[in-house]
């Protein structure tokens, strides 16, 4: 293919990547957003295809058909509550992709010499480390969101001192691997050797274990995007090593947004930036607070009372919606409040489910309309005058021990303040803790009660109860 067509193509992509990064801004041009990021891929892949191919067309054409089935499949399969995990098994390609490259280059180098040679070492040992880190924490991180790690976190000792010692070993046996490949006055490698990239990927592979391991289950949400800034970061220093402008492109938008909305939650949950790259948060630093009161059960009949006697009327969703799937249910019920003249409006935590806007698609889908869903600081301020709050699925984005525990893994999170309303009751389908396994005194305060039972039988049995 013309290379002027190629690169025309590879702007257009970029430009659709851009849009796409625009569109999802915002829950109205969501949809224009994923469509401009598809087409964008799109043209990005058949550009790529027919630039590199160079008459290896049996290979590539059967890696496009079987990873597209697969992918295709996956899509087809995966409920919402297996997307967290999803995107960071993905993340976890992305990193062994760039470790897999990053060493074939050195096994079949371009025609470089000199410092040009010398830049393209230092782009292949980022590539492989940051894609190892990327790689084996985006495991790590699959595991912990699918329940099959435990979501408390590993506090070694020294761990500090650890990573800093992992981090600068890396970086002499970097330098132990630019110090021993060279190239002759040809352009030809000699002494070419990959053992020092492997042993860097292994131990950027530890250190990505450990920094994972070592954050609590309720700030995985900050997890997944600091993993997928990492995945950003390692396809753009792959794409200097492949000399791939559209790769540079949009590795550095999906490692710049990433490391943005990473920002974004850290401030939400009132953590430390640089304590979510260095890991190692999340934990107890104390013993935990007594908490006093029973919990109180309820039914479906004085729930529909009570919302009967309401006139505002506040809902919470948080995961256990997604894993009862009951988003639907949730919309009838507020159609039918809001036909009786009731404020219904929903309240979105920045961290609510397990991925940044997780709740905000589910109620989408529901078709629940964009202008009665609020995020936490425009709507906090209202619970005072709320006369019914329902938490659906929620737990540790309504605990008030963030406020009023020191001690707790979540002090100082900012969370919905539920407890300030006249009633507050909650949807759950046990007396069990959260994710982050953290008890929360809102289940014992005199205005809650628990609302037991899976939360789509719920809502439909309090859905013939009110008109």
């Amino acid at each position: 293919m013309n290379t002027g067509l190629i690169s025309a193509a590879y702007v257009v992509a970029a430009i659709l990547f851009i849009l796409s990064l625009a569109g999802l801004s915002n829950q109205e041009s969501s949809k224009k957003g994923v469509i401009y990021g598809m087409v964008g891929m799109a043209l990005a892949v058949v550009a790529t295809f027919f630039a590199e191919a160079t008459g290896n067309y049996f290979v590539l054409i059967p890696a496009l058909l079987i990873g597209g089935a697969i992918g295709s499949y996956i899509a087809i399969k995966v409920e919402m509550t297996g997307m967290p995990q999803l995107v960071a098994a993905m993340h976890s390609l992305v990193g062994l992709a760039a470790v897999f490259i990053g060493v074939n280059t050195i096994i079949d180098p371009p025609l470089k010499v000199g410092i040009e040679f010398g830049i393209m070492e230092v782009e292949v040992f980022l590539g492989v480390f940051i894609g190892a880190v990327t790689f084996t924490g985006s495991v790590v991180a699959y595991g912990k969101l699918a329940g099959q790690i435990d979501g408390k976190a590993l506090i070694l000792p020294m761990r500090h001192a650890l990573n800093i010692a992992l981090v600068v070993l890396s970086i002499l046996i970097g330098y132990s691997f630019a110090a021993s490949n060279g190239v002759d006055s040809a352009g030809v490698m000699q002494d070419a050797s990959t053992w020092q990239l492997w042993l860097v990927a292994i131990l950027a592979g530890v250190l990505g274990w450990h920094l994972v391991m070592a954050i609590g289950g309720a700030d995985m949400p900050v997890v997944v995007s600091m993993l997928n800034s990492y995945s950003g970061w390692a396809a753009a220093a792959i794409g200097f090593t492949l000399g791939n402008d559209l790769l540079i492109v949009t590795g550095a938008l999906v490692g710049s947004s990433g490391a943005i909305l990473s920002y974004i939650m850290c401030k939400a949950m009132n953590r430390n930036f640089v304590s979510v790259i260095l890991g190692g948060f999340g934990g107890p630093s104390g013993p935990a607070m007594e908490i006093e009161g029973e919990m109180i059960g309820t039914d479906a009949d004085h729930v529909a009372a009570a919302l009967d006697e309401a006139d505002s009327v506040v809902i919470v969703p948080g995961y256990g919606l997604a894993v009862a799937q009951a988003q639907s249910s949730v919309s009838e019920l507020t159609k039918r409040l809001r036909a009786q003249g009731k404020t219904v409006r929903f309240a979105i935590h920045p961290v609510a489910g397990r991925l940044p806007g997780h709740m905000n698609v589910l109620l989408a889908e529901a078709k629940v309309p964009y202008d009665i869903v609020l995020e936490m600081d425009e709507i906090n301020e209202d619970f005072p005058n709320t006369d019914v709050v329902m938490i659906i699925g929620a737990n540790d984005i309504v605990n008030p021990a963030a406020q009023e525990d020191p001690n707790s893994p979540i002090a100082g999170m900012p969370v919905l303040e539920v407890w300030k309303a006249k009633q507050v009751f909650i949807s759950k389908r046990g007396q069990g803790t959260g994710y982050s396994g953290i008890e929360n005194p809102l289940f014992f305060k005199e205005n809650s009660r628990m609302f037991y039972g899976d939360a789509k039988a719920s809502l439909d049995a309090l859905l013939t109860r009110v008109s």
